[in-house]
């Protein structure tokens, strides 16, 4: 099911409606413009409030207070922000409000609105909160102002009530200057905060196009900014984009995604221009003398210039021990092709364990047994098996597993041994018994002894193996055909690595 926090502009009105429902749809309109414009999925944020009782009896009409002022000025009724409502969805835009007590929270359910905010200086307001929360509607929670000790309390009180949500890094200042802005703060709540989009809400010049850039170049897909329309009668704050603007903050946004996006899922797209470029430098391997068919090239027989021609062998491609299987002249292009060995597809294997266990953050010493499982042989390592790193075996046992992109481990069953699987990176298929379970980051499934089961990753995963004591000989395939008895064949063991 798609997020509906993914991908999301959003254009906050806040109370450059003025108090004006004409203004406010004018507002409304010139955001649906851009969104269509643009192609993008967009909202159009209101606040509600109840200044009936949001504002205590004896401060109403006060001028000295900060905000009351301004709040009073550009009141609005439930059914003027209806009206409002109607319009953004009309306009194929998303209506969101930020709720600055229970009646706005209310006023969110009775108007069926999709998502809900919370701005700063709510987020810590847990009355509040609970409330947001116990409307089940997605929440979009601004961080601004708040520690890291703070995101982690409204975190673990989001978490406890399942509820759906993200966090929006944001600098309470109005405008932000640059200097305070702090984009790296994104990365650390990307980490921290597992599967929870991190969104920003920016409060800089309205100008300032570097600023959404960056948050995109770090892979943020959430963004909100302030949007009015100016009048002769209206002048925008320091902070509020107008259209124009608006239109040139999502183009480059989409400049930034379009920039740094990988062309396939999870792994850099190298273009055949590209792969021409790069060839066109490399050097080709080319005879220092003439050569017999059979006789075996080394380094003393060969040297290294550039070009390299088609399907000749390159100099990364040069190993001794290569024989020849034409006759070669002096200076004739070298036609081999590179050999691949058992040995340098389980090395293949390694380096992409490792590759996987570095992106994961796992970290291994050196002294560890690894074992390559290949139960088909190694050739057909990258369909079927899996890379074990066997860290203890006593009374209890602990394994890494890493299982590459594309492979299965087949059925097969325990009689002596008990094991507990909990992922750790990735996803991972799991066929239990006839029943099969899709486990992500955190899952955790117990296989009992006797139990058939198999697994496999489409993407690739590690997981941790915590059982009884691993014994020799202990595994049972369905496959008791096909797969390769002989120890020496099923598997390949690595040490130091």
């Amino acid at each position: 099911m798609e997020n509906i926090l993914n991908d999301l502009f959003i254009f906050e009105m806040a109370n450059n409606h003025q108090g004006s429902v004409e203004h406010g749809i004018r507002i409304i309109k010139e955001m649906g413009k851009i969104a269509r414009q643009c192609n993008i999925k967009a909202a159009v944020k209101l606040q509600y409030r109840n200044l009936d009782s949001f504002i205590h009896p004896d401060y109403k009409g006060n001028t000295d207070v900060k905000h009351i002022k301004r709040f009073e000025s550009t009141k609005l009724t439930y059914e003027q922000f209806c009206e409002l409502v109607d319009t953004i969805r009309e306009e194929g835009l998303i209506p969101i409000s930020t709720p600055f007590d229970e009646t706005g929270v209310e006023w969110c359910v009775c108007q069926g609105l999709e998502i809900i905010k919370i701005a700063s200086c709510s987020s810590m307001d847990w009355p509040l909160l609970n409330k947001a929360a116990l409307t089940h509607k997605p929440l979009i929670v601004s961080t601004g102002g708040k520690t890291i000790s703070d995101i982690d309390k409204i975190y673990s009180f989001l978490i406890h009530r399942n509820v759906q949500f993200a966090f929006m890094h944001c600098v309470a200042e109005y405008p932000t200057p640059e200097s305070h802005i702090q984009l790296d703060f994104i990365d650390k709540m990307k980490k921290r905060y597992y599967k929870i989009p991190v969104g920003y809400s920016g409060h800089e010049a309205p100008d300032n196009v570097l600023i959404p850039s960056l948050a995109a170049a770090k892979g943020v897909r959430l963004f909100e900014r302030h949007v009015g329309v100016g009048t002769d009668k209206i002048t925008l704050n320091p902070y509020t984009m107008n259209p124009k603007q608006t239109c040139s903050w999502v183009e480059a946004i989409q400049r930034s995604h379009s920039i740094c996006n990988l062309q396939e899922r999870g792994e850099k797209h190298i273009s055949q221009g590209e792969m021409d470029s790069l060839r066109s430098l490399i050097r080709g391997c080319y005879a220092k003398k003439h050569m017999e068919i059979n006789e075996t090239l080394d380094k003393e027989k060969v040297f290294f210039a550039m070009p390299c021609l088609e399907d000749q062998m390159s100099s990364g491609d040069f190993y001794d021990g290569c024989v020849c299987t034409k006759e070669y002249k002096e200076n004739d292009p070298i036609f081999e092709r590179k050999k691949y060995t058992d040995v340098s597809i389980a090395r293949s294997v390694i380096h992409e364990v490792k590759g996987m266990l570095y992106e994961a953050g796992i970290i291994l010493n050196c002294d560890i047994e690894v074992e390559l499982s290949h139960h088909y042989g190694i050739r057909q390592i990258r369909k079927f098996g899996a890379v074990i790193i066997n860290v203890i075996n006593r009374e209890y046992c602990k394994k890494i597993i890493i299982v590459l992109p594309g492979q299965l481990h087949p059925r097969h069953m325990h009689k002596k041994k008990e094991e507990t699987f909990q992922v750790l990176y990735g996803n991972m298929e799991l066929e239990l018994e006839n029943e099969k379970k899709t486990l992500s980051a955190g899952n955790i499934q117990t296989i009992f002894r006797g139990q058939m089961h198999s697994f496999s990753s489409e993407h690739g995963v590690i997981f941790e193996e915590i059982s009884t004591t691993h014994i020799k000989n202990d595994s049972y395939y369905e496959d008791t055909q096909n797969i390769l008895q002989d120890p020496m064949e099923r598997k390949t063991y690595i040490k130091n690595w």
